[in-house]
């Protein structure tokens, strides 16, 4: 059993959080202001950092589960990030309420207008309701929050635990718990997914949507982790735990789901493609004309081409600071296509423009900055709380001695 103040969380966490608080809260001001002026431009801001910050906290959960499932020397060293992430939930549903209000008084999401007089919502009677829409949001929410608790309950325990059998019971018990729940899981994604970005395009479906969502927030997660590991590497008592072949599985990792991702955006276009049915079409038609146009291609080069062809290469993966960089570009890359997906569907009557014409407003920025901001803090409170290991995990030392093999 390893000495818990041997992986005690360096000070300099505390002044991270301090530093992210005090900019979200100058971004949440000027969103506030901002969204005085223009509520409806100020909600769609605030949906986009929501999924992307938000979708980080429920990604966090799934590699948790992930990890849990399938065991990984990469797993371990990640497991204290994975758990602050998904500790976060509790601020993700504070920041949900905006949204929510944005519903119930009908902004922003088309549909909430289109009930009475449109024949295709009014098919789906009670289900696509503003009250209805808020009640299943809380409860997507709530039950990825109780996902986290029990695995941050048991991971507590085995913590305190005092003989490797009940450790390793414990990391068994949560094997088995994260088998069903993982399954659990893909299926809220999907419908949180569907509710809270496909509904924004009420006549428009897709069977995949889902599938993106879950790769595409775990992508997010699995950058933004590596990030932070790379950050810590520099301080102890993360120096001498990371090893390159961690960062090379992270790096694998990465290329993976951003290969994923790609698949399933062209299987996606290439359906609504070949069927060229008019229902279908519409959500693509702004998204490749004019600037919208402009980031979509963007996305192919760049989300996809790019990292593909820099993290092919094994030295890159290997580094942990050159790692770090692809994964802070391709996190801009991930809320760079959530704008591509939210912007031309949210409705901004105020403003006079066309449905699906291209608009950036500064509010895009502020509300991303002010909900990571806050983010931010609650993580970085939570990751300093506990060892930056899982001190009694029955793989540790052997994770350790992984990460530093030839």
């Amino acid at each position: 059993m390893a000495d818990a103040q041997n992986y005690r969380a360096p000070e300099s966490l505390s002044r991270w959080g301090a530093v992210s608080l005090g900019i979200g809260a100058i971004a949440l001001i000027a969103w506030v202001i901002g969204t005085y002026f223009n509520v409806e431009q100020g909600l769609r801001s605030w949906i986009l950092g929501f999924i992307f910050w938000g979708g980080i906290a429920i990604g966090s959960l799934g590699l948790l589960m992930l990890q849990y499932l399938t065991g990984g020397a990469w797993g371990v060293v990640l497991r204290r990030p994975l758990e602050a992430g998904t500790k976060t939930l509790p601020l993700v549903i504070l920041l949900f309420l905006p949204i929510a209000y944005g519903v119930a008084t009908h902004q922003v999401y088309e549909w909430t207008h289109l009930p009475a007089i449109d024949p295709v919502m009014a098919q789906r009677g009670l289900f696509m309701t503003p009250w209805a829409w808020i009640l299943r949001g809380f409860i997507f929410l709530g039950l990825f929050s109780v996902m986290a608790y029990l695995l941050n309950k048991w991971s507590a325990s085995q913590d305190a635990s005092t003989s490797f059998d009940d450790s390793s019971k414990l990391l068994e018990k949560m094997s088995k718990f994260s088998g069903p729940t993982l399954v659990i899981y893909c299926l809220v994604v999907t419908f949180a997914s569907v509710d809270w970005v496909l509904s924004l395009d009420p006549h428009w479906f897709s069977t995949i949507w889902g599938l993106l969502y879950v790769v595409g927030w775990g992508l997010s997660c699995l950058c933004f982790m590596v990030a932070i590991l790379a950050c810590l590497i520099d301080h102890e008592p993360m120096k001498k735990v990371l090893g390159k072949r961690h960062f090379h599985d992270l790096g694998k990792l990465i290329l993976a789901l951003v290969m994923v991702w790609a698949y399933f955006s062209f299987a996606q276009y290439l359906v609504v493609w070949s069927g060229n049915i008019p229902e279908e079409t519409a959500y693509y038609i702004p998204r490749i004309k004019g600037g919208w146009g402009w980031i979509g291609a963007s996305l192919i080069f760049l989300h996809f081409a790019f990292p593909f062809l820099v993290l092919l290469q094994q030295d890159f993966k290997r580094h942990a600071k050159w790692l770090a960089g692809i994964a802070i570009f391709v996190l801009v890359m991930r809320i760079l296509d959530f704008f591509w997906q939210v912007g031309p569907s949210a409705r901004i009557n105020s403003l006079g423009l066309e449905s699906g014409a291209f608009y950036v407003s500064w509010l895009d920025l502020a509300a991303p900055v002010a909900i990571g901001g806050l983010w931010l803090w609650w993580f970085f409170g939570q990751l300093a709380k506990k060892p930056l290991v899982p001190i009694n995990d029955p793989y540790l030392e052997e994770a350790i001695e992984f990460g530093h093999g030839h």
